[in-house]
């Protein structure tokens, strides 16, 4: 009898193909024993005045449908350092491990992360399960590339609950150890950022807000607007095509060739909160590079101390 825990030798070769798959990928692997499907879907609406901060799970957006077999990773809930001073906050390694062993990851698994948010919930979560060196990739396009595809929809529960066009619905998690080995630099802090903002220490920082928040003309969720000064300004957005898709690859690299030129080692990236930036850093892996920190805390952290300036404009 085969043990769930354990691995087939027969199916040991690597099961991802990069860091990025498309739908079809994942539909045709759907039953593949070692594959974990993650809705890493949040919700943080648009502040209408300044210092206005909503944020909420997308779980009960997930339960009304999702990829079959997938379960709820939640980054307001256990997927975040309830005790860390903003939110969102990474779980120390080993924290993370258990949170994702709940959700049935174990040594041997290897996770595909989607979101129906435009696809910065599930680079997240990337680059969350990245940093612990458990195999993940992004879908390409998100939900939306799932359901335009014509692909199967669950919709329920993590336990159960209705399928339509052929889906299986979610079981329960088979649980089993997951083993965190943390990469080293994939993170980064606010003295870190701050040595590198006042040209004390080697590196570039990026912005991957959009243009209103990085030039302060647009509402914050914090309690000041602006930008961390000497950063480039680098949206998210701006990476994807009209589907929520990535650019084609030559395309991608002239957008961020225009901002990057590859000598400005290394990359810190940061947004509000540390998710936009993990977009960023999706797209600069595709396109090889490896010299990238994310800076967790952010313009929230960042903007909570009025020691640390914030810069307005271009």
């Amino acid at each position: 009898m085969t043990d769930p825990l354990r691995p087939d030798p027969l199916l040991s070769e690597a099961l991802l193909p990069g860091p990025l798959v498309d739908d079809v990928w994942l539909a045709a692997r759907l039953g593949d024993p070692r594959l974990i499907v993650l809705d890493a879907t949040a919700l943080l609406p648009s502040p209408r005045h300044d210092g206005e901060y909503r944020s909420g799970s997308g779980r009960v957006e997930w339960a009304e449908r999702h990829i079959p077999g997938s379960r709820h990773a939640d980054l307001t809930g256990e997927l975040s350092d309830q005790g860390a001073p903003y939110h969102f906050a990474v779980p120390a390694p080993e924290a993370l491990a258990a949170a994702l062993q709940r959700l049935g990851v174990r040594d041997g698994s290897e996770v595909v992360a989607y979101d129906s948010g435009g696809g910065i919930w599930a680079a997240r979560l990337w680059w969350m399960l990245r940093s612990i060196s458990v195999p993940v990739a992004v879908l390409d396009g998100g939900w939306q590339a799932w359901e335009t595809g014509g692909h199967p929809i669950a919709r329920g529960d993590e336990t159960g609950g209705e399928e339509t066009g052929g889906g299986e619905a979610s079981a329960t998690p088979v649980i089993g150890p997951l083993t965190p080995v943390p990469r080293p630099g994939m993170w980064t802090g606010m003295e870190t950022v701050g040595a590198v903002s006042r040209g004390e220490r080697p590196g570039t920082l990026v912005c991957a807000l959009p243009p209103g928040g990085f030039d302060g003309s647009a509402f914050t969720r914090y309690s000041r607007r602006g930008h961390i000064p000497g950063s480039l300004s680098l949206p998210g957005r701006g990476l994807l095509d009209g589907t929520g898709r990535f650019l084609p690859a030559a395309e991608l690299a002239e957008r961020v060739c225009a901002v990057l030129t590859g000598e400005e080692s290394p990359v810190i990236l940061y947004c509000g909160g540390g998710i936009s930036a993990a977009g960023i850093a999706l797209a600069l892996t595709l396109l090889g590079r490896e010299d990238i920190a994310l800076y967790d805390g952010s313009l929230e952290e960042w903007s909570q101390d009025p020691s640390r300036p914030l810069t307005t404009g271009t």
